[in-house]
Order: structure tokens, then C-alpha cells, then sequence
């Protein structure tokens, strides 16, 4: 399980294979166990043979994540805000503004059941497994970016592959200084939370 051949093959499968197979019609049970078997594939190896021991945070103060994290958010804020203003002005706010306790449901969900899976995939187990692959740290940034934004082709749309792949580089920055899943989850969820509060939820799978 640990020679190349087996490597690349794996991350073809799990990570373009599958996630563009997502956005082909076929049942949607086949898709759910097809996740659930991947995901605990992933938990298998992390654990039996990557020896992860799951860190929080060995190669990062708190205050250097915060204070980079706080910077980005502002900067994401102001375009999402600006972007719904002019776009999409009626859905701006509109979930926080019209059901607030719902609002709070879903962050809290999609922050404990979707992000840190994702993270846990994406990133603990992506550079775990393949950054012995390449030699190049941009290269392997820009694969980790497009390997997340393919996860989300079964939405069709071509905004959410952008932010995606964006977002994809940022939580690849983080994973690469932290080495740790908690705190590119934190990231992750602080700017997901944001695109549903901000009005973007929608597009992006969020129940609105």
C-alpha cells in the first residue's frame, strides 16, 4: 500500500474517479456507500498505515493562525458582500435575517459533519499520502486546490468550482504550515459559514 504505483492509483480513484462520477446519473444510494466506503478507507490508512497520531497544531501558534486567518476572512467578506450587493441582492443575509435559529442549526452541523471530514480527506490524508509524489510544493498546492474543487462538480456550477479551488489553496497553505486537521478545519468552516450566512448557501448545498 505504500509503493507509487499504489499510491497514484489510489488518489486517481478516490479523488478524480469518484468525485467525477458524482456528477453522472446513476443511484443515489450507489454515491452514498461509494462515500461512506471511501471515507472509512481513508480513516484505515490514516490510522493502520500512516500512524497518524492527529496533532492540533506542532508547527503553528495560535496567534500567527488567527491573526492570517482574520486577514483572509476579511478580505473574502468584503468581495462575497460586495458580489451578493450587486448580483444577488434579495438573498443577501437572508437566511440569518428570516430564521436565525436555523441559521445556527446548520453552522453548527455542517461545521462538525461536513468540514472536518473533508479536511480530514483533503488534506491529513492527501499530504500524507502523496506529498512524497512531488517534488514540487506549488505543484502539489495546485493539485490538492483542484482535487477539492472537483469534490464539488456534481453542483454544476461554475462559481463554486472557483471558490472552491480557492478555497482549496488557502486550507492547502494552512495544512502545509500546521500539519494540523483541526485548524484548517476552524478555517475551512469560519469561511464556509460565512458564504451561507452571507447569502451564497444555495449554490453551495446549503438547505435555505
Amino acid at each position: 500500500m505504500q509503493s507509487n504505483v499504489y499510491r497514484l492509483s489510489e488518489l486517481f480513484i478516490i479523488f478524480f474517479l469518484i468525485p467525477v462520477s458524482y456528477a453522472l446519473s446513476y443511484p443515489i444510494w450507489i454515491k452514498v456507500s461509494l462515500g461512506v466506503i471511501g471515507f472509512l478507507y481513508v480513516v484505515f490508512v490514516l490510522i493502520r498505515i500512516e500512524n497518524n497520531k492527529f496533532r492540533v497544531a506542532p508547527n503553528l501558534s495560535w496567534k500567527i493562525f488567527w491573526k492570517r486567518t482574520l486577514i483572509q476572512f476579511s478580505i473574502i467578506a468584503v468581495i462575497t458582500i460586495l458580489y451578493m450587493w450587486f448580483v444577488d441582492r434579495d438573498n443577501l443575509f437572508v437566511v440569518i435575517l428570516n430564521k436565525p435559529l436555523f441559521w445556527l442549526v446548520i453552522l453548527f452541523v455542517y461545521s462538525l459533519l461536513s468540514v472536518y471530514p473533508q479536511e480530514l480527506i483533503y488534506r491529513t490524508f492527501f499530504f500524507q499520502r502523496y506529498r512524497g509524489l512531488f517534488k514540487s510544493d506549488v505543484l502539489f498546492i495546485l493539485l490538492n486546490a483542484t482535487v477539492f474543487s472537483l469534490a464539488h462538480l456534481f453542483f454544476k456550477n461554475s462559481l463554486v468550482m472557483f471558490l472552491t479551488f480557492i478555497g482549496g489553496i488557502l486550507f492547502a497553505l494552512t495544512f502545509k504550515k500546521t500539519k494540523s486537521t483541526l485548524l484548517v478545519s476552524i478555517e475551512h468552516a469560519i469561511y464556509g459559514c460565512w458564504l451561507f450566512t452571507v447569502g451564497m448557501g444555495e449554490m453551495l448545498g446549503f438547505p435555505t
